[in-house]
């Protein structure tokens, strides 16, 4: 089947919820995409985060297909090793106490929201509901998350959405020190990734975390993004030196199967009974199989992703092009401040052959895969050169 007749079928069956690229990818190979015609593309994308050990590693793919060849689900009614394997390793990575296991990003920040709601339920009789979350933050597209994203833009034609969310500024503590006695539980990102790839500071999550302590707020942390060793770290809450009551996780936790979830540290942890949550696709023997290999394939370049990152941003800044304003974020979650359309930079890189993404109104941003070698970098740098250099 050739591009046309492939595109053809979308525009016939496939809802148009997305601008699509006219590219049609066929196959991956490590940092590297290939698309129908055989043009090989470097992947600085990493399907928005997800292919966090680039396309088809060896080990992950004899993991998938031993537990494909297996056992690939039961539902949650039963236990099973993967399950509970993966389980362990994520409550020891991130220093919390319980998970539950869901599909995607969205549906990890719902269980989260109801695991706060109901923590105040118990303890203050439904006084306390109101979750904060930060201007310019993305927290998913169900009803309910894109209540909690603080982006007007994603709000307008949904309307009315779910109650209970107040939206205040990054990094003013004197905006949450503000809010009333009805509030449940704090929702931060570390990284702003979708909202233009911006950091928080270290100082207002640490006086947050103090915050939330004092008032009894559970301090909740959207790790889908910056997650599973993205910014140099297991998780990004771990970069400002606190523990939260709670964090979601999702995208690169299964190196490209769909796998997403939350933990509870030890004061939330209570929070659920049996049928009080559920997921029928959550936590399947086959997608907790591929997290184990993924999160066993990262855990020997975790302590390269800062320098990596490093070298990629120091490499962007010595441009010194009057397109590039700067360089933000954290370990290998990047953006690139722009003048003019990132959009258009995208699509001209990707021309170039080099897929990336952009954030908010002014950065390109990039997401390689924490695998990428040096010589990968220095490729990508050449291209990133040749379109805004």
């Amino acid at each position: 089947m050739n591009f046309t007749e492939t595109k053809t079928l979308y525009d016939n069956h496939v809802l148009p919820t997305y601008a699509r690229y006219d590219v049609c990818f066929a196959r991956g190979e490590g940092s590297y995409l290939f698309d129908d015609t055989g043009k090989k593309y470097l992947d600085f994308s990493s399907g928005i985060g997800v292919n966090s050990i680039g396309h088809a590693h060896p080990k992950w793919v004899a993991a998938v297909a031993a537990q494909a060849g297996t056992l690939t689900h039961t539902s949650n009614l039963y236990y099973t090793e993967p399950g509970g394997l993966l389980a362990q390793k994520l409550c020891e990575l991130s220093g919390l106490n319980a998970v539950f296991f869901a599909n995607s990003g969205a549906e990890a920040n719902e269980g989260l929201i109801k695991a706060a709601r109901k923590y105040s339920a118990d303890k203050y009789d439904n006084n306390r509901h109101i979750v904060i979350t930060l201007n310019r933050s993305f927290h998913g597209r169900t009803h309910t998350t894109l209540a909690a994203t603080g982006q007007e833009s994603f709000h307008k034609h949904f309307l009315p959405l779910t109650p209970g969310f107040v939206h205040v500024d990054p990094n003013d503590l004197g905006a949450l020190e503000a809010q009333g006695g009805d509030v449940c539980a704090v929702l931060l990102e570390a990284v702003q990734g979708e909202g233009g790839v911006y950091p928080l500071d270290k100082d207002y999550v640490q006086a947050v975390a103090k915050l939330c302590a004092e008032r009894d707020w559970l301090l909740l942390f959207d790790e889908v993004q910056t997650g599973i060793a993205r910014c140099g770290t297991w998780f990004g809450y771990q970069q400002h030196g606190v523990l939260p009551d709670g964090i979601s996780f999702a995208k690169g936790v299964a190196g490209g199967f769909p796998l997403g979830g939350f933990i509870l540290g030890e004061k939330a942890k209570g929070v659920f009974a049996p049928g009080l949550h559920g997921a029928t696709f959550g936590g399947t023997p086959l997608g907790c199989a591929a997290a184990l290999a993924a999160l066993d394939i990262l855990s020997g370049v975790i302590e390269d992703v800062p320098r990596k990152g490093k070298l990629l941003r120091d490499g962007i800044e010595a441009f010194g092009s009057p397109k590039v304003h700067g360089t933000r974020g954290l370990g290998l979650m990047i953006g690139i401040a722009v003048e003019g359309d990132p959009k258009a930079y995208v699509k001209e890189l990707l021309a170039h052959g080099l897929v990336c993404l952009y954030a908010g109104s002014d950065a390109v941003r990039l997401l390689p895969p924490l695998t990428v070698s040096g010589a990968e970098i220095a490729e990508g740098l050449s291209i990133l050169r040749e379109v805004l250099g």
